[in-house]
């Protein structure tokens, strides 16, 4: 009689209730070890002393930037340096963020690998012949040429070693976040030796991460068409490794994506891997030969960039990385998330505010759904003016179940209504709100967005709380009670909203129904504002639209 309004409410609870599981995670984990010298590829390297592991972790970032001479880089988006010990890019902010919406502290993602927070990518060649040398973390480079590198003028650093091998490695920059580097062996003896490229990222210890099911945050590649996403804690059990042809590998954030191209049209042997340091790299499986009075050159790109769309998905159409646009964790709805983050863009573009734009979305939703829910509110209407009849069936044959389900649906039968109707409407509904969670979560361009007045960044919480009358009462209140405008808009809307639906007959369900509007408003008070403004404009074009309907509907009736 009632499972029309019984599934809406399991099928729009079951929803929230994963939302809601995933929502309160663990807290966020790092971990403390202590830092050792990088390992040559495929080789070992001796391991610092104990007084140099304390030294690495103790040391500041500033000082030890100031151990070594560096090569300043800068363009519009980015700034840092990279340091001649090791020529290693191991020094790098972005310009264009802040760490939080009312600071000016930028966010720097890169730093020297004798710190804690160590972060770097270096590149090189290695060879199997032990008895040559070639430049490793300690090794000094000068520099020819240009002492800046910008997107204008690239640099130029060099080595030789005292077996007359020059090593040379030519960096550029363009006007984002792309480093070109073309790196080069030039042989001035008779002899014939082998060479390995290779390139790798360290990451010293796990970054403060969000740790949610939704996102991925940790290595990250895509080898020969294949996705591959590995999280710290699996690296730290299990090495990972796979030889391809093509693909890309680094180490994603949840708004930074750190990562290396392999040498085109080139095999070669991709690693994740944990030796109290995370590295993920790659090396050549096929050697380049050096012969006597010549040289050899491979190029490599390095990406450390903010995860904007657009950004990333022109890098992955310039430079054509197969599946890199998948650095930015659009998840298993992918062909709902990535439309909807379009249509978003679209109408910031019009309106210059993403608030205005998730309701912008919001009208074209209940356009798209418009039939949908033209079906279903006309069957609640009819439902509703047939509740004085229903409670009088139920009267009738309280004591005969069987006969009072044969009497409603008999009675349904006459008036031409699905009880089951009211679900329709929800179940788009629900993979659209976890689609619009997931734009709001996991892209860049939502961050620090302000809507209007106290709402100063939609990827955020609602700051404001009924418990201290929306800031006007001069105390705080803890976390747990931080129930904003925004949610307190969202519940009345729905509560409103029920209003409008036909009341449940049963006295249980009522009570029930009539405190969803309540666990709602708490269960959702902690998502982004740009969530809860979705669902509250939803509701209110539901209403309209209902209104409209059973007006509609009672007419007809009526005559």
């Amino acid at each position: 009689m009632d499972s029309k309004n019984t599934i809406a409410a399991i099928a729009l609870s079951s929803a929230v209730i994963v939302l809601w599981a995933l929502f309160f995670v663990p807290e966020k984990s790092t971990v403390d070890q202590n830092i050792v010298e990088k390992e040559k590829i495929e080789q070992s390297g001796d391991a610092p002393s104990l007084e140099q592991k304390e030294t690495q972790i103790t040391i500041s970032r500033d000082d030890a930037l100031k151990q070594s001479e560096r090569i300043q880089f800068e363009n519009n988006n980015i700034i840092g340096s990279i340091s001649l010990k090791g020529a290693s890019i191991d020094d790098l902010t972005f310009k264009n963020y802040k760490i939080k919406v009312d600071d000016e502290e930028k966010v720097t993602l890169l730093g020297p690998r004798n710190i804690k927070e160590g972060y770097l990518i270096d590149s090189g060649f290695v060879t199997s012949d032990k008895n040559i040398d070639v430049p490793n973390s300690d090794t000094v480079w000068a520099v020819e040429g240009n002492s800046k590198l910008t997107d204008a003028s690239p640099i130029k650093l060099t080595w030789t070693n005292n077996q007359g091998l020059k090593f040379e490695k030519e960096i550029s920059l363009d006007d984002k976040y792309l480093f070109s580097i073309k790196q080069k062996v030039i042989n001035t003896t008779k002899k014939k030796y082998d060479f390995y490229s290779y390139g790798q990222i360290i990451r010293n210890e796990i970054p403060e991460i969000i740790d949610f099911l939704i996102l991925h945050e940790g290595l990250i590649a895509t080898l020969d068409d294949e996705l591959i996403e590995e999280d710290y804690d699996d690296i730290q059990e299990k090495k990972f490794t796979k030889i391809a042809n093509k693909g890309f590998l680094g180490f994603s954030d949840k708004y930074w994506v750190t990562t290396l191209i392999p040498p085109k049209n080139k095999e070669f042997k991709t690693t994740f891997d944990y030796k109290n340091k995370f590295r993920a790299n790659f090396i050549a499986t096929e050697p380049l030969e050096l012969n006597a009075n010549s040289s050899i050159e491979e190029k490599l790109q390095v990406i450390v960039a903010a995860k904007r769309v657009d950004v990333i998905d022109g890098y992955a159409e310039s430079l054509a990385i197969d599946k890199f646009d998948l650095v930015i964790d659009w998840g298993f709805l992918y062909f709902l998330t990535k439309p909807l983050w379009f249509a978003l863009d679209y109408f910031f573009k019009l309106f210059g505010n993403y608030g205005l734009s998730i309701i912008a979305v919001t009208v074209c939703i209940r356009l798209a759904v418009f039939p949908l829910a033209n079906y279903s509110f006309r069957s609640m209407a009819k439902m509703k003016a047939l509740t004085p009849e229903m409670t009088r069936l139920k009267e009738l044959h309280k004591n005969d179940k069987m006969k009072l389900q044969q009497e409603m649906m008999s009675l349904y039968r006459r008036e031409r209504i699905n009880p089951m109707s009211g679900c329709l409407p929800i179940i788009p509904q629900i993979f659209i709100f976890f689609a619009l969670y997931k734009v709001l979560f996991v892209t860049i361009e939502m961050r620090h967005m302000p809507f209007y007045g106290w709402v100063k960044d939609l990827s955020e919480r609602d700051p404001t709380s009924l418990f201290n009358l929306f800031g006007f009462l001069p105390y705080d209140v803890p976390s747990f009670l931080i129930i904003g405008v925004l949610p307190c808009a969202m519940g009345l809307s729905m509560y409103f909203q029920m209003k409008l639906n036909p009341a449940p007959t049963d006295p249980l369900q009522a009570k029930i129904f009539s405190f969803f509007p309540l666990v709602l408003t708490v269960i959702l008070a902690p998502f982004p504002s740009g969530l809860v403004l979705y669902w509250t404009a939803n509701n209110i074009l539901t209403m309209a639209q209902q209104v409209i309907i059973m007006k509609r509907t009672t007419v007809k009736t009526t005559t």
